[in-house]
């Protein structure tokens, strides 16, 4: 018979015991199961599985969905879903730029100099799914590559260009792995070099080298003064001897200016007429067919020897 709605049927207790059997006494015991207990377990296990498949990506992350092993897109950032059970799987991608520092490599250079490199490399993933699809580890693979660049563009070039031209080897260093990391989906925005670290005999040598340098140009720098002072002197000596009272004035003020300090410098006053006859005398006998004896006032003919008495 039909009955209200929420109330339970009540078992059939049946005869008393001991007059009954024992079919009788052991159906008194069963209770008939609700139906809504099982949907209700349904339900349950249905909402654990869809909840099971909710991925949360951040503002810097992208994943990669796999359908039972095929790209099908990519999720995020934000909540998104996939299958459970394994019929999706998502791979959580960092796409913000990462710095890592490479570990110091030795290398020869062009000229045969052997130098410890530091390096730096700053890199992003720019397509997520290449990232993943196109290399095993991205990471790993443009880290060896940067060393592998490192080296061969150090060996490519000799110590002075490593040292003087940084900026350019820092951008063939990028160059040169830039287009392999494409391909994988990464961009590689600088690749510099850190540290250059030289044998301590080669730091000796070029001290050497630029104490040499450093000397050529102080006595290129002393010559060069010297030669415009000779000019200089030169131009003031021919305009004293255009005008002798300049040069009068001028030994007036040497004199001024030895007596204004604190010594026992004695100076002795010379007429420039003594320095008038001297030249005349100097050029009087550089005249040819002069002769000492000449200035002397003795010729060929009036000077004889005069016997001793």
């Amino acid at each position: 018979m039909p009955y209200p709605a929420g109330r339970r049927p009540l078992p059939d207790v049946g005869p008393p015991a001991g007059h009954g059997s024992a079919s009788g006494a052991g159906s008194a015991l069963l209770l008939p199961r609700e139906p809504g207990f099982a949907m209700f377990v349904a339900i349950a296990v249905v909402i654990a599985l869809l909840l099971s498949g909710l991925r949360i990506a951040q503002e810097y992350q992208r994943g990669v969905v796999l359908r039972l092993g095929r790209y099908v897109g990519l999720r995020g950032p934000g909540l998104y879903w996939i299958v459970p059970l394994g019929i999706e799987r998502a791979t959580t991608i960092d796409v913000r730029t990462l710095t890592v520092s490479a570990e110091q490599q030795e290398t020869i250079t062009r000229d045969s100099v052997t130098i410890k490199v530091n390096a730096v490399l700053w890199y992003r993933i720019v397509d997520a799914a290449k990232s993943v699809i196109e290399v095993a580890d991205a990471h790993a693979a443009v880290y060896q590559l940067a060393l592998t660049g490192l080296r061969n563009i150090i060996g490519q070039h000799d110590l002075d260009d490593v040292l003087q031209e940084r900026n350019r080897i820092n951008e063939l260093l990028r160059e040169s792995i830039a287009s392999s990391t494409a391909v994988w989906g990464l961009e590689v925005q600088r690749f510099e070099m850190k540290d250059v670290e030289l044998p301590a005999a080669m730091q000796q040598v070029m001290a050497m080298q630029a104490e040499a340098i450093r000397e050529k140009r102080a006595r290129l720098i002393k010559a060069e003064a010297e030669f415009e002072a000779s000019i200089k002197l030169s131009s003031a000596a021919a305009q004293m001897m255009r005008n002798p009272a300049a040069l009068e004035l001028r030994r007036m003020q040497m004199i001024s200016e030895v007596g204004a300090e604190n010594n026992s410098t004695t100076v002795l006053m010379i007429p420039s007429d003594f320095v008038s006859l001297a030249q005349t005398m100097n050029q009087f006998l550089q005249q040819p067919g002069k002769s000492p004896e000449a200035d002397a006032g003795c010729s060929s003919v009036g000077c004889a020897a005069v016997p001793a008495a």
